[in-house]
Formats: structure tokens, sequence, C-alpha cells
């Protein structure tokens, strides 16, 4: 009974990863497909004469290595603030009992419903009175795009990595003390090691989504091409006279390579910690 059922399962695991996987296929078939073969309106999954052409035209845009170094400095810059940030809001949130604990966390997971496109013209104006006080973190700076996409990533990070804040068992701080080592050591040599998991699984989705980011790029930086990220490069291949499909997937092609370096780097982490934000 037990092996019928097991193979159904990897029947529709298998079922579910090819349907996940066929659009990256795609993408990668039509980065390598010749203009005549992306044109055809008998599309194949598959290609008889693969090119690099599309790569070499985006390899040859204007500001390519700019662009990739201001998507490295903005989604790095979030993925170590909001990891900093998060596992201290997470230890308060915690180990300390204060009043309006409970809304902060209500306001945590309210945070999370509001979509993103409705949010873009209010923090438009909102980036623009910053950049008045601080205009390292207004319009044309990436410093607003590191804010924003800070202030989107701190409650999902906050509230998985609370999770694991409180799988550590008080037991633990009480024989720390009683060793001699201060509140602040606890956190940093005992605490931080063991909500590691948890760290980089907060990391991973919070540099996917500062990496992949197209319109809060398209919206703050409005005149200054030298602070363009790597999203905007693709923008020239999109022209009323007709897309360049080979060059645009091409991109996105390389775009991809980075998020997928980060997740071979981090891997076994990873696992372990989306399990653990499963089971708490």
């Amino acid at each position: 009974m037990r092996k019928p059922r097991l193979l159904a399962a990897n029947a529709v695991a298998v079922a579910f990863a090819v349907v996940i996987a066929f659009p990256l296929y795609w993408m990668v078939l039509a980065a390598f497909k010749p203009e005549d073969e992306l044109l055809s309106t008998d599309p194949r999954p598959w290609t008889t004469a693969p090119t690099l052409d599309g790569f070499r035209r985006v390899l040859t845009v204007d500001g390519l290595g700019g662009y990739f170094v201001n998507s490295l400095i903005v989604a790095g810059a979030v993925v170590v603030l909001s990891l900093f940030m998060s596992f201290l809001a997470a230890v308060a949130l915690t180990r300390f009992r204060f009043r309006g604990r409970a809304v902060l966390l209500v306001m945590l997971l309210v945070a999370q419903m509001v979509p993103v496109e409705a949010l873009t013209i209010p923090l438009f104006f909102l980036m623009r009175q910053v950049g008045s006080v601080a205009p390292v973190f207004g319009l044309n700076h990436l410093g607003s795009l590191v804010l924003v996409h800070l202030a989107f990533s701190l409650p999902l990070a906050i509230w998985m990595l609370r999770g694991f804040v409180a799988a550590v068992p008080t037991e633990l701080e009480e024989a720390a003390t009683l060793d001699g080592a201060s509140r602040s050591r606890f956190v940093w040599q005992v605490l931080f090691p063991l909500v590691a998991p948890g760290l980089v699984a907060t990391s991973v989705l919070a540099f996917i989504h500062a990496w992949n980011d197209f319109l809060f790029a398209r919206t703050f930086i409005i005149s200054a091409t030298e602070n363009q990220t790597l999203p905007m490069a693709i923008l020239v291949f999109f022209s009323p006279q007709g897309n360049d499909w080979g060059a645009i997937m091409a991109g996105s092609t390389l775009m991809t390579i980075p998020v997928l370096i980060f997740f071979v780097l981090v891997q076994r982490r990873l696992v372990s910690g989306l399990s653990g934000a499963v089971k708490q």
C-alpha cells in the first residue's frame, strides 16, 4: 500500500516541478534561439541552430557593468540591514514583554497584505520629501531603493525569525547567565548561531526581492542613469517598432545566474531554515 502511494506522490511532485520549471526552460531556450525561430508562428520546444547573438547584444549595452554593480549594492545592503534589524526585532518581540507587543505583531502581518502597486505613488512622494532632508535616500539615489526594499523585507523577516528565536529554550539563556554571560553576549554568541538557518532563509527572500525589482527602480531612479539597476538594462530592448525578444530572454537568463549562485551557496542552510519556519 505504501509503495503505490509513494509512487503517486513522486509523480505528482515531478509534474509540479516540470510545470514550475517550464517557464525557466523556455526563457533559456528563447535566449539561444535565432530571430526567425522566435518570430515563427509555429514555436517549437527546441532549436536546431542555437546562437549567442542575444547575449552579445545584452553584453554590449552601454553601462551594463554599472547596472550590475548597482544591483549588487542594493541587494547586498538590503540583505545585511534586514538580517541585522529583523534579528534584533525578533529577539525583542520574543524575549521581552511590553505594552503593544501583540498590536505590533498584527501590524507586521497587515503590512504583508497591502499590494506593492498601491503604495508606489505614496512612496514616490515620501521619497521626494525624504530627499529634501537626507539626499542620499531621495529620488535618483540608490539609498531610496535600499530604504524601500528594507521596509518591505522587514515584516516577513521579523515574523519568520520570531519563530526561530522562540524555539530556543529560555533555559539556555538562564544557563548562559549563570556562567557569567551578559545578555548581549548571549544574543550574539549563542542565539545568533542557533537561528542561522532562519537568517539564511530570510536573506534569500530579501535578496530575490531586491535583485529582481523593476517597479521601484523605474519609479525612483528617474534621470540618474548612472544609478539604474540591472533590470533597467533590459528595458532598452523594448521599442514601439518591435521588441528584441532574444536579447530580453538573454538578459533575463543572465540576471538569473547570480540568484542561482546565491542559492547554491546557502542551499543547505536554506532547506533547514524553511523547514524550521514551517514547523513554527
